[in-house]
């Protein structure tokens, strides 16, 4: 008779399930609504949470060892790159520019993706989600750690960096990706997941890391290329878990469907106004360029976007309503949103310049339908401006979208000439947007936007002066002070690239490590 042989060793499906599935019990002493209780308020119907498979069958002990493995690799590429002045290597010092813009604003969202995740791992009811969520909220803070440490180095060189956080919570343009988290945050989890997991990591993510940070290793920018690859990797079990979140709350029952669409479509448009500025650094802050952002958003999102759009037709998906006035935007919004930044040039942390003739070709030969006809006039005219020695800056302060935060930059998709404006009125205030579908994201939940924080808003209000600055003083001067507010230091932090303290320093430190001198 044949001894049963004990098994040495658990097979990786064994091994999962116990590591993950079997982690999970059903209280006996409270509700399971009581110790769920955000579940049920979004109206998804949830009837077997052991249907929620994860792709990648990731246990936390593997995770560690991939995650550990790779983050050994990354500093020490990033530490090379800062201990050997990597930065003195980049194409042009202009491209500092687009640095600033990006780690001002991206380690705050990773950071509150973290919180939104480690939120959503404790109020999801199965186990499944919940190992999931616990990897992704500790993906998402070592992505703003990685971030933090590059912007650290960049620090030590160059001017607006100095307080990042700070800014972060003031400076007006920093509260457009602010807004977009903090309103995933404060929705349900069902809804947070979709914003992130689906909208912004599935359909979108590309459109940041894969053009982008190839144009940071085109612009000779090692350490971006590496921590953004870094996090792509990231991203790509992201994106791939947002599918599965989909696909997960369809199969339950029909009658998510109604929800799941209306998410979809919310949060697809306020991702696509949030790359604006993605849009405007690709086109006008590498002064090497990889692609347009015409052909990025042609490739990464009419092409591959809609085929996944075409593989979740089965079950009832339809595309958003709101792709169509993005094919037409497409051709604008980065033109736009670069002569924004140029006229409010004081009141940013970076330089702003008028892209040269060989720069407004470069341009004119990726937007043969609208460049020449619309902004290569402008930027002529701010050239003309800036040589008299009146630098055009618009003295004005904008007014912002209500939901998206973006000042009213954007025209009529079928009339550039006109610029978009929407209103609604909500108990008896009137409340402002650039666009339908951001007016029709307010008139959903108008109790939820009123509550926004708007810089602009606040500046008028009298909020956001410096501490101590007296308003009634006859010499009081209101840009100076919201400046000092937001610890800026007008014409050293911002204002013109040429002649910057940037400008100089770089080429100095660069001559110093390229000669015997």
């Amino acid at each position: 008779m044949d001894m049963p042989v004990k098994k040495k060793k658990l097979g990786l499906k064994e091994k999962y399930a116990l590591m993950t599935r079997d982690l999970g019990w059903e209280p006996s002493y409270e509700k399971h609504e009581d110790v769920f209780p955000l579940i049920n308020y979004e109206g998804l119907k949830i009837h077997d949470w052991e249907k929620w498979e994860d792709p990648f069958r990731l246990t936390m002990d593997s995770y560690w060892k991939y995650q550990s493995e790779k983050e050994r690799k990354l500093y020490a590429i990033i530490d090379a790159y800062n201990q050997n002045n990597g930065h003195l290597n980049v194409t042009d010092a202009r491209y500092i520019n687009a640095m600033k813009v990006f780690l001002s604003a991206v380690p705050s969202l990773e950071y509150n993706a973290h919180r939104g995740f480690a939120r959503l791992g404790r109020h999801m009811a199965g186990v499944g989600p919940q190992v999931a969520c616990q990897m992704q909220a500790i993906d998402e803070l070592r992505h703003a750690q990685t971030q933090i440490h590059a912007l650290s180095n960049y620090n030590r060189f160059y001017n607006g960096f100095h307080d990042w956080k700070h800014m972060n919570d003031r400076l007006w343009y920093l509260s457009v990706p602010k807004s977009f988290f903090e309103d995933a945050c404060t929705s349900g989890p069902f809804e947070f997941i979709i914003a992130i997991s689906f909208s912004f990591e599935y359909v979108l993510t590309n459109l940041v890391f894969v053009p982008f940070v190839s144009g940071a290793a085109y612009n000779g920018d090692m350490g971006t290329m590496t921590f953004g690859f870094s996090a792509q990797s990231d991203e790509a079990r992201h994106m791939t878990l947002g599918l599965e979140v989909i696909k997960f709350m369809l199969e339950q029952d029909p009658a998510n469907l109604p929800i799941v669409q209306k998410w979809i479509d919310k949060w697809t448009w306020r991702g696509v106004r949030l790359l604006t500025i993605v849009a405007m650094m690709m086109d006008y802050m590498l002064p090497k360029r990889v692609m347009s952002w015409k052909e990025a958003w042609e490739i990464y999102f009419e092409e591959n976007g809609m085929s996944l759009f075409k593989d979740l037709a089965r079950y009832g998906v339809k595309v958003p309503d709101c792709v169509e006035q993005i094919k037409k935007e497409k051709n604008h919004i980065s033109h736009q949103a670069w002569t924004t930044f140029y006229a409010a040039a004081p009141m940013t942390n970076f330089h702003t310049w008028v892209p040269s003739d060989e720069e407004l070709d470069w341009l004119s030969e990726k937007y043969p339908e609208t460049f020449d006809q619309y902004y290569r006039p402008r930027f002529e005219f701010f050239r003309e401006q800036a040589e008299k020695g009146e630098r055009f800056v618009n003295p004005n302060l904008p007014q912002l979208c209500q939901v998206c935060q973006i000042p009213m930059l954007f025209t009529e998709p079928d009339e550039p000439t006109q610029t978009a404006y929407r209103q609604s009125e909500h108990k008896g205030e009137k409340y402002h947007f650039c666009s339908d579908h951001c007016q029709h994201i307010f008139d959903d939940e108008p109790e939820k936007y009123v509550e926004a924080w708007l810089p602009v808003h606040q500046i008028m209000q009298g909020n956001c002066f410096a501490e101590g600055a007296d308003p009634t003083s006859p010499d009081f001067n209101p840009i100076a002070s919201v400046l000092d507010w937001w610890h800026i230091e007008n014409g050293r932090d911002n204002g013109d690239f040429a002649g910057s303290e940037d400008e100089k320093n770089f080429a100095q430190w660069r001559g110093m490590a390229t000669s015997n001198n």
